[in-house]
């Protein structure tokens, strides 16, 4: 049985999660396949593991999205090499810590859930400055992952400063 494809393009090969299990975890558990906007995708599945987390203290948090950010920079880093292309579109696990780090400290409720969502998104796409250079700059694992924490931490802060004035 063929395992699941992203894509079989020359330019974005497809992943093979029984050979190369890191890519499993680097497609966000498989919702970077998705043929539209993986990167959506692998935002709106970050969302239940934020709920579980969320519930944390925010000093265990906090330590969680750091782990999972220093395992991001090998994850998405060794999937790359593997697939031999720098930042394959279908890899979403430096979503998923963006989107963690958007909703660093703020209530777990769903307006903030749906904010944080809108809110990352919105930056993880446009790049504005420094994001657009980081994400043209940098290579390798740290590169996948640099662009998208930067969009998580001017979201988090867009978003704080919204709680503070409400």
């Amino acid at each position: 049985m063929p395992a699941p494809t992203a894509s079989t393009s020359a330019a974005h090969p497809a992943p093979d999660f029984r050979r190369h299990p890191v890519q499993f975890l680097a497609f966000g558990f498989g919702s970077g396949l998705s043929p539209k906007a993986p990167g959506t995708a692998g935002t709106l599945v970050a969302i239940p593991l934020y709920l579980l987390i969320a519930q944390w203290s925010l000093l265990h948090y906090t330590a969680v999205v750091l782990l999972a950010a220093l395992a991001g920079v090998w994850i998405c880093g060794a999937a790359s090499r593997q697939l031999q292309v720098h930042d394959h579109p279908g890899i979403v696990w430096d979503e998923f810590v963006g989107f963690w780090i958007t909703l660093w400290a703020l209530p777990p409720d769903w307006i903030w859930v749906l904010a944080g969502f809108v809110v990352f998104r919105f930056f993880d796409i446009v790049k504005p400055w420094p994001i657009s250079v980081l994400d043209r700059k940098v290579g390798g694992g740290f590169g996948i992952m640099i662009d998208d924490i930067l969009a998580g931490v001017m979201a988090c802060v867009t978003l704080h400063i919204v709680w503070r004035l409400v």
